[in-house]
C-alpha cells in the first residue's frame, strides 16, 4: 500500500447540535478535527443540512456535505449532496432523490439490532443492495460487533463498498472510527477513494449514548422554558 502520508484520516460521520440528540458545537467540531488530524469530515446530522453549513462557516475545506435521512424503513446517508431530503419518505423516493443529486449512498449502521427504527435491517437492505454504493462495515457506537460484522459480509458478498464512521454525537467521540483514504474531490473521486481506503477504529462503548440522552433532556427542557 501506498505510504500512509499520502492518505487522509476522514471521518464519514459526525452529528452537530442540528441534529436532535447532539449537542456538539460546530467550533467544537473544528478544533478535535485539527488537534487529531482529521483532514475531511461529513457532516451527517439527521434530516437536515444545517450543520453542514454550520461548520463549513468555520472550516469550509474541512467539511463533506452529508444527511443522515430517516425512510419508512430505516436510515439511509448521502454524502456529496447538493439539497436536503426531508424525513419520512418512502426508501425508494429517498434513493431517487440522492441520486438525482449526485450523492453518493451509504446505508449506516444497517443490521444494529438495538436501534430499532434506524437501521435499515437485513430485509430491506437486501431490497435496495444494488442501488446503494456503500455499507457501514464499522459503527463505532454499536454495542454489538457482530451487527458490524454482518453489514462487513453483506458488503463483501455483493461487491460493495465500505465504510467507517464514529457516529460522533459529541466532539470527544470524533475518530473512534476512521478512514484512511487517498485525497479526493468530487463524488466520483470519493469512490474511487473508498475503494481503496483502509479502516480503523473501535467500537466507543456503550456509556456515550449518555451523550444522546442529555442532549435530548437538554433540548426539551429548553423547549419547555
Amino acid at each position: 500500500m501506498t505510504d500512509s502520508t499520502e492518505f487522509w484520516r476522514v471521518e464519514l460521520h459526525c452529528h452537530t447540535r442540528a441534529s436532535f440528540d447532539s449537542l456538539a458545537r460546530p467550533e467544537d467540531i473544528v478544533q478535535v478535527c485539527r488537534e487529531k488530524g482529521i483532514d475531511r469530515i461529513a457532516i451527517t446530522d439527521h434530516n437536515t443540512m444545517a450543520g453542514v453549513a454550520a461548520v463549513q462557516a468555520l472550516a469550509p475545506e474541512l467539511v463533506i456535505p452529508a444527511e443522515e435521512i430517516k425512510t419508512e424503513e430505516g436510515e439511509l446517508i448521502g454524502w456529496f449532496m447538493t439539497e436536503e431530503i426531508p424525513r419520512g419518505l418512502p426508501l425508494q423516493e429517498t434513493i431517487r432523490r440522492l441520486k438525482a443529486q449526485g450523492a453518493v449512498i451509504g446505508v449506516p449502521h444497517p443490521l444494529d439490532s438495538l436501534r430499532m427504527g434506524s437501521a435499515l435491517g437485513r430485509e430491506s437492505l437486501m431490497k435496495i443492495i444494488d442501488q446503494v454504493d456503500a455499507l457501514e462495515a464499522l459503527n463505532a457506537r454499536c454495542l454489538r460487533q457482530a451487527d458490524n460484522d454482518g453489514a462487513r459480509e453483506i458488503a463483501k458478498a455483493h461487491g460493495k463498498l465500505m465504510t467507517a464512521g464514529s457516529d460522533a454525537h459529541a466532539a470527544r467521540e470524533i475518530g473512534t472510527a476512521i478512514m484512511f483514504m487517498p485525497p479526493f474531490h468530487d463524488t466520483e473521486s470519493f469512490r474511487q477513494s473508498l475503494a481503496a481506503a483502509r479502516i480503523e477504529g473501535r467500537l466507543s462503548g456503550g456509556h456515550v449514548r449518555f451523550y444522546s440522552t442529555w442532549a435530548k433532556l437538554v433540548k426539551k427542557l429548553r423547549r419547555g422554558a
